[in-house]
C-alpha cells in the first residue's frame, strides 16, 4: 500500500511540473513520451528496446511539433476569418 501511495504522489508531482508549459512544449513532450513508449515496445520485440525508444522519441517529437504547427495554422486561419467577418458588419 505504501509503494502505491508513493507512486501516486510521484506521478502527481511529475504531472504538476507540466502546468506552466506552453502549448508547443506540451505537444512536443506528449509526442516524445508517446513515441518513446511505442518505440520501446516495438524495439523490445525486435531485440533492442533502447534503440527503439530513441527512434520512437525522435519520431514522436517530430510528430508533436508538426501537430503543433497544424494547430497554430488552424488558429491563425480562424482568427483571420473572425476579423474579416467583424469588419463586414
Amino acid at each position: 500500500m505504501r509503494s502505491l501511495t508513493a507512486a501516486v504522489l510521484c506521478a502527481t508531482a511529475l504531472l504538476g511540473g507540466c502546468a506552466g508549459m506552453s502549448d508547443t512544449q506540451q505537444r512536443a513532450l506528449t509526442g516524445t513520451t508517446g513515441g518513446a513508449a511505442a518505440g520501446a515496445v516495438l524495439g523490445a520485440i525486435g531485440g533492442n528496446a533502447g534503440l527503439g525508444a530513441a527512434a520512437g522519441a525522435a519520431a514522436g517529437l517530430a510528430g508533436g511539433l508538426l501537430y503543433d504547427h497544424h494547430k497554430k495554422s488552424e488558429e491563425a486561419a480562424y482568427q483571420q476569418g473572425y476579423a474579416a467577418a467583424r469588419q463586414q458588419r
